[in-house]
């Protein structure tokens, strides 16, 4: 089962969507900012990415420029501001049960599929 987890207003996710709706294969939507990931899962999902924590986070993003962007934080520490700060996560990251990529560009999509 392939999972996306997704985010509606945005035109990478909408477009990395139709690559696994296209795909044929089952798939599930997880829409991460109405249901956000916890510490375990988004641990596993970089785990799963073999990147490093702040290799996922959206730098761009406000809140990242106020409030964390300053701070030296540990791989945890940058787990738990993206659990508590879903918009800092880069999307969409598509998963199967041995692999995950972040779909930027969305052809790395193909690698899960």
């Amino acid at each position: 089962m392939i999972t996306i987890y997704h985010n509606t207003r945005c035109k990478k996710s909408r477009e990395g969507l139709e690559i696994v709706k296209e795909s044929g294969k089952d798939y599930r939507v997880r829409e991460y900012l109405k249901v956000p990931l916890t510490e375990e899962e988004l641990s596993a999902l970089i785990d799963k990415m073999n990147i490093s924590p702040i290799q996922l986070v959206r730098k761009n993003e406000k809140v990242w420029k106020d409030s964390y962007k300053e701070k030296d934080l540990s791989d945890r520490e940058l787990i738990s501001v993206m659990v508590k700060n879903p918009r800092l996560i880069e999307r969409p990251i598509v998963e199967n049960d041995r692999k995950a990529v972040i779909g930027r560009p969305a052809s790395d999509i193909d690698e899960v599929l």
